[in-house]
């Protein structure tokens, strides 16, 4: 998961909203969103490899995802970052409690940020610098690097969805932002060390390779209620739509 849009109180009777895109190799095996038979109550996507997922969620509103941060010479972790998001989701600590734990043991895992939210508050971990933020009321972004950074993927999401809600977009619509392949000019991506030819492939909203690129999209919802409902649109090489 490499982009996510978390939208807290700010749609009548949806006090949680989530987008996400998953951009991934397409060989690491996956499987789509559906009830995990060994951890009841839990509805995610998962990895195949490692176990863990990169968003969650659980029916009592518990709501978890995870991106990895860009970084040259990144450490793996003993343990998968898909963890952090089967641990929360299945767990029973707050999202607070759970964030504050897991500050003591960050060098198990490669670079990450980590969303969280249970019925209360929502917060978010970035694993390099241990910053801990409990998110406000608003719009929030986050990608590769950190929390509502200016990256043009970021504002062009965020501008994206301001303008689905002045028009009352639906839930289908919604989805539809993540597929964005707009291209930003050169000169306002950023500089992660990667190189420009891989700073313009991984710009656009919506990815599209034949070996890595966007494998699925992501819409969450809590309702005022505390009910999740969570839908996933799934791509191939390509970026061809799955079944």
């Amino acid at each position: 998961m490499c982009l996510l849009l978390v939208a807290l109180e700010v749609i009548p009777g949806r006090p949680l909203l989530l987008l996400g895109n998953r951009d991934e190799f397409h060989a690491r095996p996956s499987a789509a969103a559906a009830m995990w038979l060994d951890w009841p109550g839990v509805f995610g996507g998962r990895d195949l490899e490692a176990g863990g997922s990169w968003l969650a969620v659980h029916g009592n509103g518990r709501v978890a995802a995870v991106t990895n941060i860009r970084l040259l010479n990144g450490q793996r972790g003993v343990r998968s970052r898909g963890d952090l998001v089967r641990e929360f989701v299945a767990g029973t600590v707050s999202a607070a409690d759970y964030i504050a734990a897991l500050q003591r043991h960050l060098a198990d895992y490669a670079a990450f940020n980590l969303v969280v939210a249970d019925g209360g508050e929502a917060w978010c971990l970035q694993s390099p610098t241990a910053q801990a933020q409990r998110l406000s009321p608003g719009v929030h972004l986050v990608s590769n690097g950190p929390l509502d950074a200016p990256w043009p993927k970021m504002q062009r999401l965020r501008e994206l969805f301001q303008q689905a809600l002045a028009i009352g977009a639906d839930d289908a619509a919604l989805l539809d932002l993540l597929t964005d392949t707009s291209q930003p000019d050169d000169a306002a991506l950023p500089d992660t060390g990667i190189g420009l030819e891989r700073e313009r492939f991984l710009a656009p909203i919506f990815i599209r390779g034949d070996a890595y690129g966007t494998r699925a999209s992501t819409l969450v919802v809590r309702g005022a209620g505390g009910r999740v409902m969570l839908q996933e649109r799934r791509f191939g090489p390509g970026g061809v739509a799955l079944p």
